[in-house]
């Protein structure tokens, strides 16, 4: 089906409907053989609070952006190409409910779709794409992915002191190698995560001294892995915190 809508002038009209909404600061999304497979609105576990994000399911990539005018206008569109994409359920629990992890390299969260139906065809139709992309390419699938950032809300003292307060002053701060929330003092060294950045991140002490010795998979967190055993933010949580190295996201 995705082989005979490639080049179908509706396909092509749909495309061009989506580049439209995004306007001039959006990547152009019409090239040959590309397919928009569906669309809707998720809710994305944002570091600050989870957040409506707009969703484009393409054969080759997963699209999104922030809402600004509902079915017409979208901004701070984001491009995933689908083979480097791993996806995993996450167990309901409390207001957070029909969830899954979109895993890769450079970055990685959570999404929750509005009824368990959605979340299934979400499910099924990333994963359907993801191998159809593999077996055409001959590639394996990407074991290695960034981890999924601990919510502001999660943490009211640093993850790895478990002494340092969070305040207006103290602000919170998160590590590209294992997503923990972390003060400044935990989190002064910097290390170069090629999948993430071409200049070093901020990483926390624990992480930096594993990384430095080379005991690189003592260092993987378990958060994504294990992330229905953690606890959820509610939806109306929100943190005043930021970070300056952080996207809006």
């Amino acid at each position: 089906m995705v082989d005979r809508l490639a080049n179908s002038e509706a396909n092509t009209r749909r495309i061009s409907i989506v580049e439209n909404c995004f306007g001039a600061a959006g990547q152009p999304l019409t090239i040959p053989g590309r397919v928009l497979i569906g669309e809707g609105v998720l809710t994305k576990l944002c570091r600050k609070k989870p957040k409506a994000r707009q969703f484009f399911l393409f054969n080759d990539i997963l699209v999104y952006g922030n809402i600004v005018i509902q079915k017409k206008k979208y901004n701070k569109q984001h491009i995933i190409p689908l083979e480097n994409v791993t996806i995993d359920s996450i167990q309901d629990e409390g207001d957070l409910r029909n969830g899954w992890l979109i895993k890769t390299p450079t970055k990685s969260f959570a999404v929750y779709a509005a009824t368990a139906t959605e979340k299934s065809e979400w499910m099924n139709h990333i994963n359907k794409c993801v191998s159809d992309l593999l077996s055409k390419s001959g590639k394996t699938p990407s074991n290695e992915h960034a981890a999924v950032w601990v919510p502001d809300s999660e943490a009211t003292v640093c993850m790895r002191c478990q002494k340092a307060k969070f305040t207006p002053v103290n602000r919170r701060h998160h590590c590209r190698k294992c997503g923990f929330v972390v003060c400044g003092p935990c989190s002064e060294k910097r290390f170069l995560l090629p999948s993430q950045s071409s200049k070093p991140v901020r990483i926390c002490d624990f992480c930096y001294d594993l990384l430095s010795t080379g005991e690189m998979t003592a260092c993987q967190s378990t958060r994504s892995d294990s992330y229905s055993q953690s606890p959820k933010p509610s939806l109306n949580d929100v943190s005043d915190d930021d970070d300056d190295e952080d996207s809006s996201d």
